[in-house]
């Protein structure tokens, strides 16, 4: 399995049904998810979360997928930049409260066999604001496939 990863700084200022960035699977490969991270860029603590979501309306733009350990392996998942329009979002799989200073974050890992995606283009995962006021965040999701 090849490992790949997105990352950025969010386009959007997350809710609870808009992801600042996602990753989906496609029909050909059920990615599994090993690690999350999201940072405040700003002076204002915020809650984020990691959620599944099963649809892929309103994504944002598309990302640059990175092969961490291979230069040449195409990615089959595909990351995307804020959502645009209110997803489905399934309940938290894991939140957090980032402290209020630019930096502070939270690393999620998914050990063993990793938070694994259904194999279809509606099934992903992405991370959101589950309460309060949402803002831009520095970020990265990384998996296998």
């Amino acid at each position: 399995m090849a490992r790949f990863a997105v990352a950025g700084r969010s386009t959007v200022a997350g809710t609870t049904v808009r992801a600042i960035a996602s990753a989906f699977a496609t029909t050909r490969v059920r990615p599994k998810i090993i690690e999350v991270g999201a940072f405040n860029t700003t002076g204002t603590a915020v809650a984020v979360a990691v959620c599944r979501f099963t649809n892929a309306t309103g994504v944002g733009a598309g990302l640059t997928e990175i092969c961490l350990d291979d230069v040449v392996q195409t990615a089959v998942s595909t990351g995307f930049a804020g959502h645009t329009a209110d997803g489905a979002v399934a309940a938290p799989v894991r939140q957090a409260t980032l402290g209020a200073a630019a930096g502070s974050g939270i690393i999620w890992t998914f050990g063993g066999r990793g938070l694994q995606i259904d194999a279809l283009t509606s099934a992903g995962v992405g991370i959101i604001c589950p309460v309060g006021t949402g803002q831009i965040l520095d970020y990265y999701i990384e998996w296998e496939e």
